[in-house]
């Protein structure tokens, strides 16, 4: 799947969540926003959130079903939900690994 899509998808639903969460929808989202840890604008609840907003959001708009949180990303040495960076890579390797 395209990347920019992918991408696309990830800062719609981290705005969404902000509109949600009554944060500034137009703080630019950049590939080094934090998503996890000190540095982020997300608490644990903001993050569940913006996580199944992006599932949802793959699905309706690029026809991918993904689960994010399963048991492979969970595992992995690197998380892959520290940034936007990181999370795009994620969505973008999980999505041409899965059978169609």
């Amino acid at each position: 799947m395209e990347r920019v899509k992918i991408r696309q998808v990830v800062e719609e639903a981290i705005q969404t969540v902000r509109t949600l969460r009554d944060r500034p929808v137009g703080e630019p989202v950049r590939d080094d926003t934090s998503l996890l840890g000190s540095q982020s604008e997300f608490d644990s609840l903001a993050f569940v959130q913006l996580i199944v907003e992006v599932e949802q959001r793959l699905a309706s708009n690029l026809g991918m079903v993904l689960s994010l949180t399963d048991e492979r990303a969970m595992s992995q040495r690197h998380s892959p939900f520290l940034t936007v960076r990181s999370l795009v890579e994620y969505i973008e390797r999980v999505s041409q690994e899965k059978p169609r």
